[in-house]
């Protein structure tokens, strides 16, 4: 059970330029951000004229290394709110949002690359004229479900946050995929599928990218920790008989990637297929690179014959 290490590839529009000092700073288009990074132990190897140019720098309210710290954006009057980005063929906002992050995870996209050779694969073995049908949960500003129906997928699209939501929706227009069959929903995760059970929907994939914490739109509190145990026991039962694959990553679980591995090894035992596991992490764009983990995740993938 080897752990597997991904990072993103094929970027044009990101890149990790230099780390340190509990630092990083990234290229997000034309533009350089600041932000904390506890990992970064090291010292930064480019010169601080460098870090100077930075359109936006991340300014924790309490310990910087605290990855839960809330804080604010220090931004450069010449920035924009939000900008257009591109990824494979799908086209997105960027924007800095008071979680630190940017509106969306360019380390997430191994997972982006890893499910659409699936999709492609299952749709030119089993059916052509058949999409199958992919259920992402917490699916924030919708990169996963734009790449997984541009190439053949019929998605669902759930996310408490109606923000989240409405980014998803701008994501889609940038792209012109309005004709893809993708289904926006404003819903609470737990909610949305013990409503499935009972509805004897089925998917053929699923994505999971749970937070630590969350609110549903109605005032459903989320703990992840509490929560995902149950929501992972439902998972089976809304899955097609030969489910195609199963992603489940973590932000919020600072551990190892173990406790992932064998949580979906445990759901999918009655089903023919294996779990791999391990991190995300983003990489230096220079000599010698140095490599940050972001995340942990593990994913099943059906056993075809």
């Amino acid at each position: 059970m080897k752990p597997l290490l991904l990072h993103p590839i094929n970027w044009k529009d990101y890149s990790l330029v230099d780390s340190g000092d509990g630092k990083k700073l990234e290229r997000f288009g034309n533009f350089l951000f600041s932000r904390p990074e506890p990992q970064a132990l090291w010292s930064p190897k480019l010169p601080f004229k460098e870090w100077e140019k930075s359109s936006g720098t991340f300014l924790s309210s309490s310990n910087p290394l605290n990855e839960d710290a809330t804080g604010k954006w220090s931004l450069k009057k010449d920035l924009p709110p939000k900008w257009e980005m591109q990824y494979d063929n799908i086209k997105f906002f960027a924007t800095p949002t008071s979680f630190r992050h940017l509106g969306f995870f360019p380390d997430q996209s191994p997972h982006w690359v890893w499910a659409s050779k699936k999709i492609q694969s299952f749709i030119k073995i089993q059916d052509k004229n058949y999409s199958p049908k992919i259920l992402n949960l917490f699916g924030y500003s919708g990169l996963a479900s734009l790449h997984a129906a541009y190439h053949g997928a019929s998605v669902t699209h759930v996310d408490a946050s109606k923000k989240a939501i409405k980014l998803a929706f701008e994501n889609r227009n940038l792209s012109s995929f309005q004709h893809l069959p993708i289904k926006f929903i404003t819903d609470d995760a737990l909610k949305f599928v013990n409503r499935e059970v009972r509805r004897h929907n089925k998917y053929d994939a699923i994505i999971l990218d749970p937070p630590k914490y969350g609110r549903g739109p109605n005032g459903e509190k989320w703990e992840l920790h509490k929560h995902l145990p149950v929501l992972l026991k439902l998972i089976p039962q809304i899955l097609t008989p030969k489910p195609i694959f199963i992603i489940l990553n973590s932000y919020a679980i600072r551990s190892s990637h173990l406790a992932l591995h064998f949580a979906l090894n445990e759901i999918m035992r009655e089903f023919s297929g294996k779990v791999e596991s391990g991190e995300l992490s983003v990489v230096e764009d220079q000599k010698n690179p140095r490599q940050i983990n972001t995340a942990i995740f593990a994913r099943w993938e059906q056993q075809r014959t």
